[in-house]
């Protein structure tokens, strides 16, 4: 009888390109893929520890898991930065699981199922390797038209409020030449919308040789023949070089949406965050991106109630959004995690002060969103189509360059492929179009 495998994914985008490694790993052992734990032979878990609160659900879903165990002695492993972080903390705290994996170490998942499987060993822990490079494994991706590509693993720039460096260590980057040919063959596979991965993507390069940049990895992979997106996160503010912005512009094949992390508006706080940039220098940036590449959309992440943020720190964010116009942002209140130097500062900002300012942050976004979404009116978007809609079903959902969610009426059948759509309705997150004869 065939063994059954299940792949649970918390987290960042890393996470799912790791979990579709891990899927093919499984594969090639002749599991087979199910999303029922109810039935599954082997759990594996693939966490995230960003945030605080992500142990409470990492402890729910193993309890529910460990129940399954009871009924048909399911294995069960926890990969992932959680893994990587609490070590042998967790079978401490959790006997019944059988493997501990941190994320430089899935290449070794055939051999630590047979040292379960043959009693060999009671628990596997592996945590070690987190600063080398670890070995390039196929992925089995879920999407048929979406596909990533790790291209540095590790962070080197300490955020005071990131857990990331301490978790997935010192910076590496890919050998370019394995990146482009991994490209082509995504595309060779029919795959259209190829996203480069990166703790910080445009510090790739970093200990390879000269020629070996960000730019020149965008360059060769957009000079592969074939139909096909890029896009990238996460990119540096401090890190966008000039030579970045050059080869988007002229590259139609890489996305007019840029995700700019900016945290705070705040000079002084961005410098108690340790970001490496001031309120004016990401503005500067800001312009000129959208000076160099006409019709590109700005996103961000941003953090309220950072430690010691005043009422004027808070104000100087609202300014940047209000000048920069992002098309959206991905807006957080500071939590504050164990382990970063944020976690240990004083002047930690009241809750109730942190939900006013996020409720405030996010009032003006909207409204910013609502008039950039406007824009689109009577306009002819080239989208991939993505597939029917999750709440109506006799739409297709899909995507503009700028990641605009457009939908449409059309036949099931287009899902992966480029098509014209006439932009009719604009709402705040959503377009609705008719599709174009070609």
């Amino acid at each position: 009888m065939t063994k059954k495998a299940t792949v649970i994914t918390y987290g960042c985008q890393m996470n799912v390109n790791e979990s579709a490694k891990i899927k093919k790993i499984l594969e090639n052992l002749g599991y087979e893929l199910t999303d029922n734990i109810e039935e599954t032979d082997i759990a594996f878990l693939n966490t995230c520890t960003v945030r605080e609160g992500a142990a409470t659900q990492i402890y729910g879903k193993l309890g529910e898991i460990k129940r399954v165990r009871e009924q048909r002695g399911t294995k069960i492993v926890v990969t992932g930065c959680f893994a990587q972080e609490q070590g042998q903390e967790l079978i401490k705290k959790f006997n019944y699981i059988d493997i501990v994996m941190g994320n430089q170490n899935i290449g070794r998942i055939p051999e630590a199922i047979e040292d379960i499987e043959n009693r060999s060993a009671k628990h596997v822990v592996l945590t070690d390797y987190e600063d080398e490079l670890p070995p390039r494994i196929d992925a089995d991706f879920e999407s048929k038209k979406t596909a990533s590509i790790a291209i540095t693993y590790g962070c080197n720039n300490f955020c005071t409020y990131c857990i990331v460096p301490y978790v997935r260590g010192r910076e590496r980057s890919v050998p370019m030449a394995e990146l482009v040919e991994e490209a082509r063959e995504l595309v060779k596979k029919g795959y259209k919308e190829i996203i480069l991965l990166g703790q910080n993507v445009n510090s790739y390069g970093k200990g390879l040789s000269e020629e070996e940049t960000f730019a020149n990895l965008l360059q060769n992979i957009c000079d592969i023949e074939g139909d096909f997106i890029i896009r990238f996160v996460s990119p540096h503010p401090r890190d966008f070089t000039d030579d970045v912005i050059d080869v988007i512009a002229r590259n139609p094949k890489i996305a007019r949406s840029l995700h700019l992390p900016l945290q705070s508006g705040s000079t002084r706080v961005l410098k108690l965050m340790n970001r490496g940039y001031s309120k004016e220098q990401y503005i500067a940036l800001a312009e000129k991106i959208k000076e160099r590449i006409p019709g590109v959309s700005l996103t961000a992440d941003i953090i309220v109630g950072f430690p010691q943020e005043t009422e004027e720190d808070f104000i100087d964010t609202l300014d940047v959004v209000e000048k920069v116009g992002f098309e959206t942002s991905f807006m957080f209140m500071y939590s504050i995690r164990k382990g970063t130097k944020a976690a240990v500062m004083e002047g930690q900002i009241d809750d109730e002060v942190k939900k006013d300012r996020l409720h405030r942050l996010m009032s003006l976004q909207n409204s910013i969103s609502k008039k950039l979404s406007m824009d689109y009116e009577g306009k002819i978007e080239r989208v991939l189509v993505e597939g029917p809609s999750k709440k109506n079903k006799d739409m297709l959902s899909s995507r503009t360059s700028t990641n605009k969610i457009v939908l449409f009426k059309g036949d099931k059948s287009l899902e992966g492929q480029f098509v014209n759509v006439k932009i009719n309705e604009c709402k705040t997150w959503t377009l609705y179009g008719e599709l174009m004869a070609d």
